[in-house]
C-alpha cells in the first residue's frame, strides 16, 4: 500500500497516511476538523534494484557494457600472474603477497 502525504490548509498539520489506492481521499483534518486536509504531491520512496530494469541494463549503452567492464577487471587481476618470474621480481611479489591470505590464488 502506498503512503500519501496530507497537509491541512487551515492549521498546517501534516501527516503521512498508509492507504489503499482504492480508498477515498481524506478531507477532514484530524487535529482541527476543518475540511481542508489535502493530499500533497511527493516523490516516490522506492528504488528498483537488480537486473532487467532500465537503469541497470539499458541506460548508457545496454547489456554489452557489462561484460566489457567485467573483462577489463579480469585482465587487471590476471596481469601480475602473467609476468614471468625472475630474481628481481621476487621481492615485489613477496611484498604484494603480504596483504593476501595464505590461500590466495593470485600469488
Amino acid at each position: 500500500m502506498p503512503i500519501y502525504a496530507y497537509k491541512c490548509d487551515a492549521c498546517g498539520h501534516a501527516k503521512d497516511v498508509l492507504q489503499k489506492m482504492s480508498d477515498d481521499t481524506l478531507t477532514d483534518c484530524p487535529v482541527c476538523g476543518a475540511p481542508k486536509f489535502n493530499k500533497q504531491l511527493t516523490a516516490p520512496g522506492f528504488q528498483l534494484k537488480g537486473t532487467g530494469w532500465y537503469a541497470t541494463d539499458f541506460k548508457g549503452g545496454g547489456v554489452a557494457a557489462l561484460p566489457a567492464a567485467a573483462g577489463t577487471a579480469a585482465d587487471t587481476v590476471s596481469t601480475p600472474s602473467a609476468t614471468p618470474a625472475s630474481d628481481s621480481a621476487a621481492p615485489a611479489a613477496t611484498a604484494s603477497a603480504a596483504g593476501c591470505a595464505a590461500s590466495c590464488a593470485c600469488h
